[in-house]
């Protein structure tokens, strides 16, 4: 009984909570058996245990669900066959359950796509469709969007989508509508987590330690923002050639005209469009002007300037790019789209203005590092043009590492490249200026110092 009553209170320190109406001698013994094997991972131990009281009194404890899951997934990889296929049905089975009986603690969209990416991952064990599968994550998805929220479910879903389409039985406009949404999904959280990101990097820059706990979340924040650009990659690359202009303009002239006074509609064909680089066909124009008369905004600002920039009226462009960025008060939308024009300026050629709407979207959105890494690839390209002597052209790639630096982790490969390419310990020996100054002109118009030699 001791052991009993020591395990009630660790449960409730852990936030189990304990249904003590329905407490009983046989129950607490279960548990503290289940428990016990399965924290020092004896699962087969755990199964009986687990078995009887999930089967016996399901509401007694959210503990039943959280061992049973790590009891179950052990089931399911030491077994092969028939068995293995009845263990996998039964954790499909136990998620279920969880959300039934303990509503609160299982988020529907969260939930209900781990058990449709179980069968994903099993889908050969499980004889399971494509079809099947998709039908699975989008219930999931339509259920509670909002707690959709794993990045590997977020890329099955929109996968099984471009599966089906490549089979017929989905149509183009499905497949970049999902697209669409999948992205926009990504984005959200994307967002979420990089405001909570930038309270603490802010923190930081001010001067005050984070405590230790403020650390385990911008850790957390930091690798979730990861997880999240891997799989964007990801989403991208498998629409690929799939949404090439040949397939976008036939597509969205079908649809203009229904869909003209659709600025949701508009919005995203503009954005497809530009993305893609379709810009040049008289449809864009249309579409653009369409949203912007219907929705003027921010992101319709936006594409008047690629519109402008296609018509090589640069000034112009960058005035519809600024009336963009004054309509926009999301700080978070505001460092995309200083972001996104200085990628547009980047493929012009035109650096020094590219810099400077990079420098703007770290200052609004600190916590996306990719600008750092933009600004030291122009550095790097530049290093034949922004130097008067050979030593100082290869010096510009000590500027081009120092802006990676500043990208973290993130960053360390291409520090490790713009190393390689800067001057060696030789020849700094060689030219007898280590720890000198090297002001570097043209547009980066910067200074670096030599290494001293040691």
């Amino acid at each position: 009984m001791k052991q009993n009553i020591t395990l009630l209170f660790t449960l409730l320190f852990l936030g189990l909570n304990i249904g003590f109406s329905q407490q009983n001698e046989e129950d607490m013994l279960a548990l503290s058996m289940m428990a016990d094997n399965a924290k020092a991972k004896n699962y087969d131990a755990a199964y009986k245990p687990f078995m009887e009281l999930r089967q016996r009194n399901p509401k007694y404890n959210r503990a039943t669900f959280v061992y049973g899951e790590d009891i179950l997934k052990h089931k399911i990889d030491n077994s092969a066959g028939a068995e293995k296929v009845a263990f996998l049905n039964d954790l499909v089975k136990l998620y279920d359950e969880r959300a039934e009986h303990f509503a609160s603690h299982t988020p529907k969209g969260l939930w209900a796509a781990k058990g449709c990416q179980l069968m994903y991952d099993h889908k050969d064990v499980l004889n399971k469709t494509d079809q099947e599968l998709y039908d699975c994550f989008d219930a999931a998805y339509n259920a509670d969007k909002a707690t959709f929220t794993d990045p590997k479910s977020l890329y099955t879903y929109f996968s099984l989508m471009v599966v089906l389409y490549d089979a017929g039985t989905k149509p183009a406009e499905d497949l970049f509508n999902k697209y669409d949404d999948i992205v926009e999904k990504i984005e959200e959280e994307v967002k979420n987590f990089s405001e909570n990101l930038n309270v603490l990097i802010e923190k930081e820059t001010a001067g005050t330690a984070l405590t230790s706990r403020e650390e385990q979340f911008k850790n957390f924040y930091q690798g979730s923002l990861a997880n999240y650009e891997l799989i964007s990659g990801s989403i991208d690359g498998i629409l690929g050639e799939r949404a090439n202009c040949e397939n976008l303009v036939p597509l969205y002239e079908k649809g203009f005209e229904q869909n003209k006074a659709n600025a949701l509609w508009l919005q995203r064909a503009a954005g497809k469009m530009s993305e893609k680089e379709c810009t040049d066909s008289p449809l864009y124009f249309s579409i653009v002007n369409a949203y912007h008369d219907l929705s003027p905004s921010a992101r319709s600002a936006y594409f008047l300037g690629i519109l402008k920039d296609k018509e090589n009226k640069p000034n112009e462009a960058i005035e519809f790019y600024e009336q963009a960025i004054s309509l926009q008060t999301d700080n978070f939308e505001k460092a995309k789209l200083y972001s996104l024009i200085g990628s547009k300026l980047k493929a012009k050629g035109r650096y020094a203005q590219a810099r400077g709407y990079y420098r703007n979207a770290l200052k609004f959105n600190p916590s996306n590092v990719n600008p750092y890494l933009l600004i030291a690839a122009m550095y790097a390209a530049s290093a034949n043009d922004c130097g008067d002597t050979q030593f100082n052209k290869r010096a510009v790639y000590w500027l081009a590492a120092e802006e990676a630096r500043k990208a973290g982790s993130a960053g360390a490969k291409y520090v490790e490249s713009y190393m390689g390419r800067a001057p060696s310990n030789q020849d700094i020996f060689s030219a007898g200026n280590d720890g000198q100054t090297i002001n570097i002109g043209c547009w980066i118009g910067a200074s670096v110092t030599v290494p001293k030699l040691k």
